[in-house]
């Protein structure tokens, strides 16, 4: 069984494209069909259903899917075994971040000097909602990702802390409770709410927070974009409750007022997280020391 095929099956599965999947693997479409009846032929089943739009796996396929990932992994670290005896860190490292990680944390900066350390190593960044990136790293699919978590724990996976930042309401500067010096739950309980969607890790903070104040909210309006999220505040549509650290365009920072909340102190984790031990890939704990010493 050759690992290519096996990469390209995964591909296809993870992307649930053959387009997508074929520009991963940096080959034609056709080439990508030819291997993956290949690995057919030598399993002796079919991987995927024919004529579905997304792609998608056959009942072998499915049971194949996982072995398939730790086979590639474990070709990868053997790989590295050897690179080790040279010195050279080689591979890949498959990252997560956050789309506000630059905002507090000097993510591109970090990247931008691990790749030049390190030019064997190709790197892929994904900005998705963080618990999802979470469970990303859980199943092997990421090597490691900056997310904001709602806890300090999370089973399975090292969580290594790199900032924090209080979270606060933002309001249009018209708004009622834009003079205010400070703001209660009791307070919002009336009021539309832009918001990201439930995936992300401030959500799950967030509704806690109401849920054991035996609050609830109006969310009028949910978008997976903090910039649009805050333009929307910004333009009446509604409030929110957000971290302070992004980088404010002149025109949205003109428009809106930060309020500090009283009676609860909400935060922000920004979190570095991977495996735990060796479970871990070489290059995801040569990033985490690079992280710990910058």
């Amino acid at each position: 069984m050759e690992l290519r095929h096996l990469r390209h099956f995964v591909a296809l599965a993870e992307e649930r494209n053959f387009t997508r999947a074929a520009a991963r693997e940096l080959i034609v479409q056709s080439g990508l069909s030819t291997s993956i009846r290949a690995l057919e032929k030598e399993v002796g089943a079919l991987l995927f259903v024919r004529g579905t739009r997304p792609v998608r796996l056959t009942a072998e396929g499915t049971a194949l899917l996982p072995a398939a990932r730790h086979t590639l992994d474990a070709a990868d670290a053997a790989q590295q075994a050897v690179q080790d005896a040279h010195g050279v860190l080689a591979g890949q490292l498959r990252i997560g971040a956050l789309q506000t990680s630059g905002h507090r944390l000097p993510f591109s900066s970090w990247l931008a000097a691990f790749a030049l350390a390190h030019p064997r190593v190709n790197i892929s960044v994904q900005q998705l909602p963080g618990m999802q990136m979470v469970d990303l790293v859980l199943d092997g699919r990421l090597d490691c990702a900056l997310v904001s978590l709602p806890t300090a724990r999370v089973a399975g996976l090292e969580v290594v802390p790199l900032a924090a930042e209080p979270i606060v309401l933002i309001a249009a500067k018209d708004h009622p409770l834009a003079q205010a010096d400070s703001v209660t739950l009791e307070q919002l309980a009336d009021e539309r709410f832009v918001e990201p969607p439930a995936q992300w890790a401030i959500r799950t903070v967030i509704d806690d927070a109401f849920r054991t104040a035996g609050l609830s909210r109006r969310i009028a309006c949910e978008v997976n974009e903090w910039t649009m999220v805050l333009e929307l505040v910004a333009a009446g549509v509604g409030v929110t409750l957000a971290p302070t650290g992004f980088d404010l365009a002149p025109r949205v920072a003109a428009a809106i007022r930060l309020i500090p909340l009283a009676g609860i102190e909400l935060t922000r984790r920004l979190d570095l997280v991977l495996p735990q031990g060796h479970a871990a890939s070489p290059a995801a704990r040569r990033f985490r020391s690079y992280v710990h010493a910058t």
